[in-house]
């Protein structure tokens, strides 16, 4: 017994006494330990190795053109031709608006210009007469005045041939009668001057008739405007697709009223693009041109390649609705957001959309 309990504490009493080493497990589970640190060490020093040379961020979505479709006419809408999500063509039918009002201005401005289009022809026709014309009744007025004048000579010298006649050479009668064609002729003469005054007007005559002349013509023009107006009002009572696309965000109904500029759905585009977000503290080593892996959250197997196309000129801040006044109060400096665009390269499936707005986690290859 006294044997036993001396026996040293490292040493482990076998059958019949005998002393055997105690098997220890400590030096085992401090060299596990090290490997799995050394293996946590060297996995950490390969991703770094691996990453060191890519920038990603987690604040990027998918981004495109989203068009807003609205009516340029007003009307109750008669057809709703589409339905949401649906895929159409440029210039394909929307929507067609009540056109009956637009028929009928279309038919009276056609009125107008046609009432317009006669009147014009009538004051050319009334220029070209007055071209002929007063011409003429001056050439006439000319005629009279000289024939007026020389049958006032006459009338004179009649008259004062009788004035100075003996009174047994003459009687009262001849002398009244003389004394009346003079008067006349006068009279004649008066006559025919005044109207060689007035026929003596050609040339304000042919201004006035071309006056009007361009006042109908001008009147044509604008009936034709408003009849183009019309036409134009009247085609816009289809509306089409100004692009080919998506529809999306529709908020019309057929029956419904629609005022111009009414925003009654949306066109997504086929072009997609990525808006990465990345800190200002990465700018340093993005460039356009390099290329970036694109995860997608909603599609975990789609991979999307793509390059940088551009870097906005400006932070998110800046553009926000409410950008940092930083010269008033306490100023606090946060890092910074510029949207960096993404070109998508390769990798859409077209039995996977991608919706504006989508969250995705680009990485670039920086180097």
């Amino acid at each position: 017994m006294d044997d036993v309990r001396s026996a040293p504490k490292d040493l482990a009493t076998g059958p019949g006494g005998v002393s055997l080493p105690r098997r220890s497990g400590r030096p085992r589970a401090r060299l596990a330990v090290l490997l799995i640190a050394l293996a946590l060490i060297g996995g950490a020093i390969g991703y770094w190795w691996l990453t060191r040379n890519e920038v990603t961020t987690d604040d990027a979505f998918i981004d495109g053109h989203a068009v807003t479709v609205a009516p340029q006419v007003a009307g109750k809408v008669d057809a709703l031709l589409v339905h949401d999500n649906q895929r159409v063509t440029a210039g394909q039918k929307l929507i067609e608006i009540d056109p009956r009002s637009y028929q009928a201005a279309r038919d009276q401005a056609q009125a107008r210009l046609e009432q317009a289009q006669a009147l014009a022809e009538e004051a050319a026709v009334t220029l070209a007469q007055i071209r002929i014309t007063a011409p003429a009744k001056l050439a006439a007025a000319r005629a009279s005045l000289a024939t007026a004048q020389a049958d006032a000579r006459k009338a004179d010298t009649d008259w004062r041939r009788q004035l100075r006649m003996p009174r047994q050479a003459t009687t009262q009668q001849a002398i009244d009668d003389a004394t009346a064609t003079h008067l006349a002729a006068a009279a004649a003469v008066a006559r025919a001057q005044a109207a060689l005054q007035e026929a003596s007007t050609v040339s304000e005559q042919i201004a006035a008739a071309e006056a009007r002349l361009h006042e109908r013509r001008g009147a044509v023009a604008l009936a034709r405007a408003e009849l183009e107006t019309a036409a134009l009002d009247l085609a816009r009572t289809t509306v089409r697709a100004p692009q080919a696309g998506w529809i999306t965000k529709r908020n019309v109904e057929q029956g419904n009223f629609v005022q111009p500029g009414q925003a009654i759905l949306a066109l997504v585009t086929r072009r997609l693009w990525v808006t990465a977000n990345f800190k200002e503290t990465a700018l340093d080593r993005i460039r356009p041109g390099q290329r970036v892996r694109i995860h997608v959250d909603a599609y975990p197997e789609l991979k999307l390649v793509g390059h940088v196309d551009s870097i906005q000129h400006g932070t998110g801040s800046r553009f926000s609705a409410f950008p940092a006044e930083n010269a008033t109060g306490n100023y606090v400096k946060i890092v910074q957001r510029v949207p960096v665009r993404i070109d998508i390269d390769s990798g859409l499936d077209p039995t996977r959309p991608l919706p504006l707005g989508l969250s995705v986690e680009p990485t670039i290859r920086v180097r």
